[in-house]
């Protein structure tokens, strides 16, 4: 089973947490196990399991990733000044996998699945959800 969903993006840089619209996807597959791909399309935005208590590691990701890689000084930023976006999502990944056990995504209590935009705001980036059963 495949489907796409779509979020819009509000920052340049942050995370956008879409888990309970992949829970429901999971749901509603009845698919009881194996597994779940979220893949962002995209060269300039990612995908990440992290905590979501509160909004400080999302920043902290953020902030981390700024220092890391700052704007501004990449050759690719003479195209169209969005160099450190490229590298950013490049560390991420644009994927992640996660298993379904029971029915249910197998996170723990403090996983969430993020969209890591990097080059927003965006009006709307597509997120391919692929379903396989074990």
């Amino acid at each position: 089973m495949q489907t796409t969903i779509q979020i819009s993006t509000d920052k340049n840089n942050g995370l956008y947490d879409i888990t309970d619209r992949i829970a429901e996807i999971v749901k509603n597959s009845n698919v009881k196990t194996g597994f779940v791909n979220i893949y962002v399309q995209g060269a300039t935005a990612g995908i990440m399991i992290q905590e979501n208590w509160d909004e400080s590691v999302q920043n902290d990701v953020i902030t981390l990733l700024r220092k890391l890689i700052p704007a501004g000084i990449w050759e690719h930023d003479a195209q169209d000044n969005n160099g450190d976006a490229h590298l950013k999502a490049g560390i991420v990944g644009p994927s992640e996998t996660v298993p379904i056990i029971n029915g249910n995504m197998g996170l723990s209590t403090w996983q969430n699945i993020f969209v890591c935009e990097f080059d927003g705001p965006r009006k709307q980036r597509n997120i391919v959800v692929t379903i396989s059963d074990a």
